[in-house]
């Protein structure tokens, strides 16, 4: 059980409490495009708590009100709703604060407590404290040392909530993120620690339970007896966008895969919570990233693809190769693209594969779940009559187009007997009036609240990391296949379309 006393619908309904936000990297480029502009809207939809206040905090030079002029700036740039309007963006300009400084120089978080001091004499801000490192991996350990040390928050905190958010990756390997969660654990209990995975905040992945729980048609086949596979697709058409010396670090298996992709795989496959509580739901998800069967050895090279795209065409534009982008080593064998097959190893889904795949420069930006069913066990028909039949498919479109498609079979209107498969569909575009949220929004909310559910728990992250760990394990042994092996453009290497089809003849990637 949560120790919020509200129940999860109202949770989603309330107001925070007063809080004071420090956001470290707070002139970075995720504070001007996804955090200030999240909040600005929030005071738009008066959904931030009237006693707030915010200080940002970086090595950029800023007064508080050069600060307010720049991020103005971002938000009238990212903002979902346009224009600004003058009022909301006065009252919320005026709680926007700026300290520059090193994260882990006590001077700076002197400053910073100083200044938190007079939140909560000027603010009402209650002592209620939310960090959040929006920082690059390698400051987040000395910045909450540096939050415990100082005594700005964390363990033994008492004049309010002291909660921090800490941006993904969390841990480059499995050794790394064990460390960094001690390291966190230390200065914050395990109920403060809030790890942001933004995809968790999108309405479509949130819809993802709504559907498969709140409708009784589709529970009842969603297992091994149904199901011929599920596919889960995270495919970008931009590339590293000047990126390169975090990407070198990364590639796209730390990117997207461990993460994002794994988060959206466990809400698939998760059994029905008893509860909407947060713990009842992040407990199913952690059964399901603890059955993930873990790929070793020679089994990493016949179920897990790796690509990297070279020099080509995306929307009629001439687009270089990855070791052609810039801080990229001419030589560089780090991924763009992986592609795996999973299995889930319970009751449910035994036998079921799972296949997963994100890459950069494919053909366009698509985020996206299908679940395949099985053919129907007899087909009455003749064999010229069913020529355009295809397995019914579920597809849960995340993103851009956000909705659902159903594939099934339906008669060509004439005189003969001729099946074909047609698409019924919903789009949150034409059946709701209102703009979707940022999932920014939503999850700085969330923390606000103190809701950890769409927070992925620390033994969510840790089986993620177990499940991946043998694979970068096998790659560092392993000489790299010759890179590049994809045109910019296309849809990965040819070696994932072997993958999907070796599991069964007919089996393919879907086309976004």
């Amino acid at each position: 059980m949560t120790d919020n006393p509200l129940a999860a619908g109202e949770r989603i309904r309330a107001i925070p409490p007063p809080t004071a936000m420090v956001v470290f990297g707070g002139s970075g480029d995720l504070a001007h495009r996804k955090i200030v502009p999240a909040l600005y809207n929030l005071e738009l939809h008066r959904l931030l708590p009237q006693n707030f206040a915010f200080v940002g905090s970086s090595r950029s030079e800023f007064s508080d009100e050069e600060y307010r002029a720049d991020m103005r700036k971002a938000v009238e740039e990212f903002s979902r709703t346009q224009p600004v309007q003058h009022q909301v963006w006065e009252s919320f300009a005026n709680r926007l604060h700026y300290i520059s400084g090193s994260s882990a120089d006590p001077a700076t978080c002197a400053r910073i407590g100083e200044l938190l001091d007079r939140f909560d004499r000027e603010h009402g801000t209650d002592g209620n404290r939310l960090f959040y490192l929006s920082l690059i991996p390698k400051l987040f350990p000395d910045t909450i040392r540096g939050i415990g040390t100082s005594g700005l928050g964390g363990r033994g905190w008492d004049r309010g909530f002291s909660r921090v958010v800490v941006e993904k990756p969390f841990g480059h390997d499995l050794t790394s993120a064990r460390e960094l969660q001690d390291l966190v654990t230390h200065v914050f209990p395990e109920r403060d620690v809030f790890r942001i995975d933004h995809y968790l905040g999108k309405e479509s992945v949130q819809n993802i339970i709504a559907f498969r729980f709140a409708n009784g048609i589709f529970e009842p086949v969603w297992n091994h007896h149904y199901v011929d596979h599920v596919q889960v697709t995270v495919s970008e058409s931009l590339g590293i966008e000047h990126r390169g010396n975090f990407y070198e670090t990364a590639g796209a298996i730390r990117d997207i895969f461990q993460n994002h992709e794994l988060q959206v795989l466990a809400l698939i496959a998760m059994e029905p919570p008893a509860s909407f509580e947060p713990e009842d739901v992040r407990n199913e998800k952690a059964k399901v990233l603890k059955a993930l069967r873990h790929l070793e050895g020679e089994a990493v090279d016949a179920r897990v693809i790796r690509g990297q795209y070279g020099p080509g065409w995306i929307d009629g534009k001439e687009v270089p190769g990855y070791r052609e982008e810039p801080d990229v080593h001419p030589d560089s064998v780090v991924e763009t693209y992986v592609a795996a097959e999973l299995r889930v190893d319970n009751w449910r889904w035994a036998g079921t594969p799972f296949y997963v795949r994100t890459g950069k420069r494919l053909p366009k930006r698509a985020t996206e779940v299908v679940v395949q069913f099985k053919s129907a066990p007899h087909l009455p028909f003749g064999e010229a009559a069913q020529d355009g039949l295809e397995p019914n498919a579920l597809v849960l479109r995340i993103q851009p187009d956000e909705g659902i498609t159903m594939r099934i079979g339906a008669k060509v209107p004439g005189p003969s007997m001729e099946v074909r498969s047609v698409s019924m569909d919903f789009s949150y575009g034409t059946s709701f009036s209102d703009d979707l949220p940022d999932a920014y929004e939503r999850l700085l909310l969330d923390v606000m609240l103190g809701d950890p559910t769409l927070f992925p728990r620390w033994d969510e992250v840790e089986q993620a990391w177990q499940a991946v760990q043998p694979i970068l394990d096998r790659w560092a042994e392993a000489p790299a296949p010759e890179f590049p092996n994809y045109e910019a453009g296309s849809w990965g290497p040819k070696a994932a379309d072997q993958l999907i089809a070796l599991g069964r003849p007919g089996r393919r990637w879907r086309r976004p």
